[in-house]
């Protein structure tokens, strides 16, 4: 099922997404799946992302590909970072391009949303944490991730972590195309049998270091392909089923 968050009359809530049409939840996901019978078009609603993590793990060089383009070696733990909540957008919100950045980059992937409390689990039990899967957009300013020699302001300004359009329950994630479109054309396309860590492996890994909340997303790194973006251009990461995430890229004003 797909599972969406979503502002209409006004109003936030929850719901499920069939085609086009969209069944209200009654309260949180997290917590449990109870329909109303209250039903919405698609057309009629906003989307907004699909769940307010409160931190977002994200992984670096965790596709076999994307290290051997970059001439890399495999790394022999889980190269984690985190994003922070501010960065969050949802499907058609702008990516503001900043004022201090010559390149900014692309990352489609697959992100998993946590379901429940996770600390110090077992790979074997990982998947029971598991709520469901969505497309992101590990935005990222290239040339600062260079300059500063760490990865905080390049991955963490506002709009740099697009997600959505929706929390796909139903997906077996070891054999997932990743795919990344810029203004239409390919640029990336990946397959998560690729993954150096498995998402068991991954959720094991973290949930030893920091304790994991519902809501919360773990973005389980990029294919090969990376390329920059600029003001004008329009990205779109396509995972199905879960479906398309395109935002713009905008100029910052300021």
């Amino acid at each position: 099922m797909k599972i969406i968050h979503l502002s209409f009359d006004g109003k936030v809530r929850y719901g499920l997404l069939n085609g086009t049409t969209i069944q209200e939840l009654d309260g949180n996901p997290f917590r449990h799946i109870k329909l109303t019978d209250h039903y919405y078009k698609l057309k009629q609603v906003k989307l907004l992302p699909p769940c307010a993590p409160s931190k977002i793990v994200a992984l670096g060089l965790n596709y076999h590909a994307h290290a051997k383009e970059l001439n890399l070696p495999v790394p022999d733990a889980p190269l984690i970072f985190l994003k922070p909540s501010t960065a969050v957008i949802g499907p058609e919100d702008n990516i503001i391009y900043p004022s201090t950045s010559a390149r900014v980059d692309y990352e489609g992937e697959l992100a998993v949303v946590i379901k429940k409390p996770v600390w110090r689990v077992a790979a074997k039990d990982a998947m029971d944490y598991v709520l469901g899967y969505t497309c992101f957009n590990d935005v990222t300013a290239r040339d600062l991730q260079h300059h500063d020699k760490q990865w905080a302001r390049a991955k963490g300004f506002d709009t740099f972590a697009a997600v959505g359009p929706c929390i796909e329950t139903d997906l077996e994630p070891n054999n997932v195309v990743v795919e990344t479109y810029l203004n239409g054309e390919l640029k990336q396309q990946g397959n998560t049998s690729d993954l150096i860590y498995s998402i068991p492996e991954i959720i094991n890994f973290i949930s030893h270091v920091m304790t994991l909340l519902p809501g919360d997303i773990i973005a389980t790194g990029t294919p090969s392909g990376v390329g920059a973006m600029y003001p004008g251009d329009a990205v779109e990461i396509r995972i199905e089923p879960i479906g398309r995430l395109k935002n713009s890229v905008v100029k910052n004003n300021d």
